[in-house]
């Protein structure tokens, strides 16, 4: 099978597997594209927890991008972990440069066991530098809550909120909805002052670990492929959900979704 779309992922390592890099390259994959990496950071993690994290210099990251595109030019980019406000510009002028236009930004603040992994001042400076150049945003309702100053316990304060960043620069902002208490799965898309809800069976399980990373990374990859907004959303939380409910229970924590759900291996492998 020939790749049908190619994708630069920019985010940081998840030694366990689960998220970050690691699970971007996954899901490009599972869904029949072609990952291309320009890593920011090294973790050692697990699913209990973040053991500790490693910048890599915001001078590599720039010739990880800007080497990798000079060779191949991806159809999409996707933007995860990006630990240290030097590296926030390194990618902001990175970005300029190459000039794409269908960047998908998942603000990555805090780890599922709630390990801080940005600064305050970092995250001032991310608004600042790269709101202004993406095409979307992904932030789960913690994260959303941060960007937006603003408390959300509800599915209009999601609304609220997802106004709130788009004024900060954003075209598109998809916020999700998993940490919402209720019995449904709500995600909410505000686009050009369209609201787009993305409503779903919330499914029990501990088996979580990248979701966020994996969405991203899957809208990336349809979006590449020529898809709308929309249509990328919807099919990528279609993607993660598969992915949730086949529960393949790996480690003592919150363990990863099955990234695999989309291939179908022949029974004599």
């Amino acid at each position: 099978m020939k790749p049908k779309t190619k994708i630069l992922i920019i985010a940081g390592s998840d030694s366990s597997g689960g998220a970050g890099i690691q699970a971007d390259i996954k899901t490009v994959t599972s869904l029949g594209g072609y990952a291309m990496t320009a890593l920011t950071a090294i973790t050692a993690q697990n699913t209990t927890g973040v053991l500790s994290i490693s910048s890599v210099s915001a001078n590599d990251v720039s010739r990880q991008i800007l080497f990798t595109c000079k060779d191949i030019r991806p159809d999409a980019i996707k933007i995860g972990m990006l630990h240290s406000i030097p590296i926030i510009d390194n990618v902001a002028k990175s970005l300029r440069k190459i000039k794409l236009k269908k960047i998908i930004l998942d603000p990555v603040m805090v780890a599922k066991g709630g390990h801080k992994l940005i600064t305050s001042k970092a995250i001032r400076r991310l608004k600042k530098k790269l709101f202004g150049l993406v095409t979307l945003i992904t932030p789960n309702i913690p994260e959303a809550e941060v960007l937006s100053s603003s408390k959300i316990n509800t599915i209009d304060d999601m609304i609220l909120a997802a106004r709130r960043i788009k004024n900060l620069g954003v075209d598109n902002v998809l916020i999700k909805g998993g940490h919402l208490q209720s019995n449904e799965m709500y995600d909410i898309l505000l686009s050009k002052n369209k609201i787009k809800i993305f409503k779903n069976r919330k499914i029990k399980s501990l088996n979580t670990h990248g979701t966020g990373c994996t969405l991203s990374s899957a809208i990336s990859t349809y979006m590449g492929c020529g898809k709308t907004i929309e249509k990328s959303c919807e099919l990528g939380i279609k993607y993660v959900n598969q992915a949730i409910r086949s529960k393949i229970n790996y480690g003592k924590g919150r363990g990863p979704i099955n990234h695999l759900v989309s291939i179908s291996l022949r029974k004599d492998y």
